[in-house]
């Protein structure tokens, strides 16, 4: 990230964190090889496909889901609130809506919304700050809690603070406490861009993960999606939910996802734009679009639903 260069978003400098263009921007390698990846047409027998998803042991309309933004609230003077914004949509497109960094009392605003929420909650030093929210949340009727497990370092290379609250590292330990903490609602580990980290959330009792480098955290991180399939292979039997972000900025970069293995995908700065300046509105048109272009590719490819996938049809 670099918060020098001009960004294209309304508010404060640093609000939404602009990265740098440069090789070690993970999001540059992520775009190429999202880009890269190409797929052969088996049309005979194809029909009209059905986006129907399953998460969590629930019906949703699509896999395409929101991200897990922060702090929009913040950005825009107009009295709008783009965190309820794309709530509301993810509410009207019936699909998961996911929340970051949010105190309780927006946490509660966002949720009482309607749609069926995750919220992601940062690695605080604080363990208590972290258990207070999975409780929060919980009983604000959330589908499933996580944490950030990749937002522990800062650009100096110290634990990185956030609204000035000191983040601290997540331990295996951590992970099966917070598990427990949950109880029978889902818990999700969110950044988890390897099989070593994979085991260990499988390992803690995590229900699912997100392959992610949350918008190129890392410096010259793997794409998500290179990864996937092995963190699949890996987990097989396991029951845990494998969730992709990351550059899903079209319905075919999620059919890509999709594909490899993942259950369910985020789209982040892809709705950005939109959000910003339509709304909720925005946010459905565009993820309506997305979801056009996803069942397309699996007409194009004999995919009749979100079960039917089969990896063999891209090449790498």
């Amino acid at each position: 990230m670099d918060n020098n260069i001009k960004s294209p978003w309304p508010g404060p400098a640093g609000m939404i964190p602009v990265t740098s263009g440069r090789a070690d921007d993970a999001n540059v390698y992520n775009r190429s090889y999202l880009d890269s990846i190409h797929v052969e047409m088996r049309v005979i027998d194809a029909v009209e496909p059905s986006l129907k998803t399953i998460i969590f042991g629930e019906e949703f309309d699509s896999p395409i889901m929101m991200p897990a933004f922060s702090h929009l609230n913040k950005v825009l003077k107009n009295g709008k609130k783009p965190m309820l914004e794309y709530a509301k949509a993810a509410r009207d497109l019936r699909t998961v809506n996911w929340v970051g960094m949010e105190p309780d009392e927006e946490y509660a605003e966002i949720a009482a919304e309607g749609a069926r929420t995750v919220r992601i909650i940062k690695p605080f030093a604080d363990h208590e700050m972290i258990l207070d929210q999975i409780r929060f949340a919980i009983e604000h009727g959330a589908i499933a809690v996580g944490v950030d497990i990749d937002h522990v370092p800062g650009t100096n290379g110290r634990y990185d603070i956030v609204d000035g609250l000191p983040l601290g590292p997540v331990l295996l330990s951590d992970l099966k406490e917070y598990v427990k903490a949950a109880g029978n609602t889902p818990f999700i580990a969110k950044g988890v861009l390897s099989v070593q980290d994979a085991l260990k959330c499988k390992d803690a009792g995590c229900a699912g993960i997100v392959i992610s480098h949350h918008h190129g955290r890392i410096p010259f991180g793997v794409a998500p999606l290179m990864v996937l399939p092995k963190i699949k292979a890996a987990l097989a039997g396991s029951g845990i939910s494998l969730f992709v972000d990351c550059g899903i900025d079209t319905g075919y970069d999620a059919y890509k996802a999709l594909a490899l293995g993942a259950d369910a995908v985020s789209v982040g700065r892809g709705i950005l734009k939109p959000l910003l300046q339509e709304g909720a509105e925005g946010v459905k048109e565009t993820v309506g679009k997305m979801n056009e272009q996803l069942s397309e590719l699996m007409m194009y490819t004999c995919v009749k639903d979100t079960r039917s996938y089969d990896a063999s049809v891209l090449y790498l």
